[in-house]
């Protein structure tokens, strides 16, 4: 019998295959553009011990999407996986299942392009070095995304945990790159044009104000209750550059600039800055990303493309 060559069901290196972070780029901007893109509010359930059960589904004129996750912080340091499950792909007229992708894989990649995509359109310098805050999985795939992306080559890195950080170093040099740890994330940020800040949001780990050229995406904070970013960063931003969401679901989602008593609603979207070509802001930017079905729907996308 002949092996499928399009198998249903991907697992994470597969996955990953399907997604370039170039294609995935390309797809994000196509689908803030699409007027049939339908996004449901997802639906977050809390679990015993902690954690987190997601249902997101999303829909276009061919394509349905449901990505259905656990999201379980307390596997930090265990072995385990903070995020696991599945995206599952529908063809919206016959109701056929297309794939199944590995949803830890496709929540890493399609988070590091939007921000990807976001800096490609609002960073004042994208040269670099870059700080990484964050050594985890959305560390990782920032660095990645960055690096092939914008083509950032001198790295900053730092975490909680010396060990994740130094590992992520190691994993950037020898992808050709300069990195190297360092101790205090509000010192870096001096010499950084560019953050990602890619945290488990249980607490502040930046409160440095950023450079007039700098970008900070910040994308660890996806409630009210978390946080990452100090508020006094964010209300500088918001009176001295430009702070942009990458939805309105910001609203009631982005921690960081609800704990530091802003009015989300008058920021501008992602999807704003797509479809009005709005020219890059003078002053630092800063882009909080707290998560949407739609982004997993674009990946979707490039995964059948």
């Amino acid at each position: 019998m002949t092996p499928n060559p399009h198998p249903t069901s991907l697992d994470a290196g597969q996955t990953a295959a399907r997604l370039p972070y170039p294609q995935l780029v390309t797809e994000l901007t196509r689908l803030l553009k699409d007027d049939s893109v339908r996004v449901p509010q997802r639906v977050v359930q809390a679990l015993p011990g902690g954690g987190s059960l997601f249902v997101m589904p999303a829909l276009d004129a061919r394509t349905a999407i449901t990505k259905l996750i656990t999201l379980i912080p307390a596997n930090a340091g265990t072995g385990l996986p903070a995020i696991q499950g599945d995206v599952v792909v529908f063809d919206v007229i016959t109701g056929r299942r297309r794939l199944m992708l590995d949803g830890p894989t496709v929540t890493a990649r399609r988070t590091a392009a939007v921000s990807l995509l976001a800096a490609q359109k609002l960073a004042p310098n994208t040269r670099g070095p870059m700080l990484i805050v964050g050594a985890g999985v959305q560390g990782l795939a920032h660095l990645e995304a960055f690096a092939e992306g914008l083509g950032v080559r001198d790295f900053r890195i730092t975490s909680r945990s010396h060990a994740s950080a130094q590992t992520l170093a190691q994993h950037a040099q020898a992808l050709g790159l300069n990195a190297r740890v360092v101790p205090d994330a509000d010192v870096a940020l001096a010499d950084c044009p560019l953050a990602a800040i890619c945290t488990p949001a249980g607490g502040v780990v930046l409160s440095a104000l950023p450079r007039d050229d700098g970008f900070i995406c910040a994308v660890g904070a996806f409630t009210p209750t978390m946080v990452e970013l100090s508020a006094a960063l964010c209300q500088y931003v918001a009176a001295q550059g430009e702070v942009v969401v990458d939805t309105a679901d910001a609203v009631h989602e982005a921690g960081d600039l609800l704990q530091a008593g802003l009015d989300v609603a008058r920021f501008a979207t992602l999807g704003n800055v797509i479809r009005q070509d709005m020219k890059k802001p003078a002053g630092p930017v800063l882009f909080k990303s707290c998560g949407w079905a739609g982004w997993d729907l674009a990946a979707a996308r490039a995964a059948l493309a």
